[in-house]
């Protein structure tokens, strides 16, 4: 008989009144679910990788100096409100400071955000199909989670979200949305305001697009009931930092700040942020050679058969109708060249039951080239 509970398989304890049976060590909440899964990070070099929207590019020259500089200061913790970033951040938005908050990149921020605006059983609601973290996010802390339902062409179905966004603690908008790359209008997000919470407007692509992205919504009648995020991965080329901040008014600030941990952003990642926000001019340089791929790649991708809905994030949404994605998939990958395939069950007003695609990270031309050389022989 088995008596040492380390021969247990990890997560399960030995229960002392019958060794045959197991009790799980997790939370309900976490035994249920199977976590979020992120994009394929390649340890070997090699890959071309257009499958988790990194920037191709190197940062802002100004962010590996202030690297040095911070590194000379390690041995004390870091300030644990990043007072310089949140004035320079604030800047950006037109607001003071303590409209600013920074987070362990922007999936921190959201984080914050469920821990401090809901409690266990409450609801919040997305568009679908959208960024699933939100719904792993609500699992996690015993709420519900529903979807807003989207028409075929990415846009709301205002009518048919109205009793769900009525419900909900937070609605959470990724703007521009993530797959598909479109952007809802003002007022549109101003109709997926919650009577009693909050709406997240998630700009994770915002620096990107070339409308707006619902910022001017923090000055308006509602602007107390607004929250943006936004995240250093994508425009400012820093996924390997994980810095991010959400703009809100203070009132909001000051509850989540409570929420957070004590330093939740280190040394070196606030130095790097200051640095990378203030280059405003490596930010346009950046950002134009970004959107320019991207048209290039939606119009060839056009030419080859494929209905690629209009992008305004650093990404691109690509279907066939005659079907076939994970093949592509999986044919790319063969040839070390990795894009997302994403599947979506129960896209409400999708005609399908599941419904597929392929999103496609904008990289360097050559890496484009390189993917659309092959692509041509796969389709």
């Amino acid at each position: 008989m088995l008596t040492d509970p380390q021969a247990y398989p990890s997560g399960l304890a030995w229960c002392c009144e019958s060794p045959w049976k197991f009790m799980s060590l997790f939370r309900p909440n976490v035994d249920r679910i199977a976590g979020y899964v992120p994009g394929e990070q390649p340890q070997t070099g090699g890959w071309i990788k257009l499958n988790t929207n990194e920037n191709p590019y190197p940062p802002s020259p100004r962010v590996a100096e202030a690297i040095r500089e911070a590194s000379q200061r390690l041995n004390v913790y870091p300030d644990p409100v990043a007072t310089r970033l949140r004035r320079i951040a604030a800047d950006l938005f037109g607001v003071d400071a303590d409209w600013i908050l920074p987070g362990n990149g922007s999936d921190e921020v959201l984080t914050i955000l469920m821990r401090t605006f809901v409690d266990p059983r409450e609801s919040i609601a997305f568009p679908y199909p959208s960024y699933v973290l939100y719904e792993t996010l609500a699992a996690l802390q015993g709420a519900i989670s529903r979807r807003l339902p989207l028409h075929r062409d990415w846009s709301f179905d205002l009518k048919a979200a109205e009793a769900t966004v009525a419900k909900a603690k937070i609605v959470f908008v990724p703007n521009p949305n993530s797959p598909s790359g479109n952007l809802w209008s003002s007022d549109v997000l101003k109709a997926c305001v919650p009577p009693r919470g909050v709406l997240v407007l998630d700009g994770a692509y915002a620096d990107f697009a070339s409308g707006s992205t619902g910022s001017e919504l923090l000055q308006s009648e509602i602007g107390e009931r607004i929250v943006l995020t936004r995240t250093l991965s994508k425009s400012y080329s820093l996924a390997g930092l994980r810095f991010g901040f959400a703009v809100a008014h203070p009132d909001l600030i000051a509850g989540m700040r409570k929420v957070k941990d004590s330093y939740n952003c280190d040394s070196l990642s606030i130095a790097a942020a200051c640095a990378a926000l203030a280059d405003r001019e490596w930010l346009r340089q950046n950002t134009s050679k970004i959107l320019a791929t991207r048209t290039r790649l939606a119009t060839a991708l056009a030419g080859l058969g494929f209905e690629v809905v209009p992008s305004e994030a650093n990404f691109v949404w690509a279907t066939r109708r005659s079907g076939g994605h994970r093949d592509l998939y999986e044919g790319l990958k063969r040839q070390q060249i990795l894009i997302r395939y994403m599947r979506f069950a129960g896209a409400a007003n999708f005609s399908e039951d599941v419904y597929d695609g392929l999103r496609i990270t904008v990289g360097t031309d050559a890496e484009i080239d390189r993917l659309l050389d092959v692509m041509k022989t796969l389709v």
